[in-house]
């Protein structure tokens, strides 16, 4: 496939960048101090999600311990099967969620 030159600009013009640039409007609602914002329980509840998901180490270093210590043992097996089987299931979802 060829890509060829259109001979236009992307960059903006020098003379869109010299425009002033019109204040904002100040003709909308202003917010006195009695006024009020209220979340729902949904959002509590997500916020209490939100940080227990941060907290969460993403590597389980106890698991991990343990399969370096099998290893060392020498009784860690790998199961062709159940990885193959991974695999396709992960490449089944990938190409369900492309559709």
């Amino acid at each position: 496939m060829k890509i060829e030159s259109t001979g236009k600009s992307l960059a903006p013009s020098a003379t869109a960048d010299m425009r002033p640039r019109s204040p904002a409007n100040n003709n909308g609602p202003v917010a006195g101090a009695s006024d009020k914002v209220q979340l729902s329980s949904l959002s509590s509840s997500l916020q209490k999600a939100e940080t227990a998901i941060a907290q969460t180490p993403v590597v389980d270093k106890q698991r991990v311990d343990e399969i370096k210590q099998a290893i060392a043992n020498g009784e860690f097996k790998v199961d062709a099967n159940r990885i193959a089987d991974g695999l396709i299931a992960s490449v089944r979802d990938m190409l369900a969620g492309q559709r």
